[in-house]
């Protein structure tokens, strides 16, 4: 998987307005009610992200999720990444 060029990355950027690049990565905090809907959130993530066999960093702190998606392995962002931040935010907002 090719890395993004700045003008690829600022494109795609607009399908996932709320991620936000910070470095070879782009990130983005959810919020929840609490810590056990934060889980069941992060839970649907581990299933999207062993389906395409790309991983995002987490951390969750009771009912805040933070999630940093970069392609290690190239180095920096990648198409996968938006992928991915796009399928997780359609999680995010059914």
């Amino acid at each position: 998987m090719a890395l993004l060029t700045a003008n690829e990355i600022k494109s795609a950027s607009g399908r996932v307005p709320e991620w936000r690049r910070r470095g070879k990565a782009i990130h983005r905090t959810f919020e929840f009610k609490d810590f056990v809907a934060a889980m069941k959130f992060v839970n649907k993530i581990a299933r999207i992200a062993e389906k395409a066999w790309h991983h995002p960093d987490i951390d969750i702190r009771w009912n805040k999720v933070k999630l940093v998606l970069s392609t290690h392995s190239e180095g920096g962002l990648t198409e996968k990444d938006f992928a991915v931040a796009e399928k997780i935010d359609q999680i995010a907002n059914a």
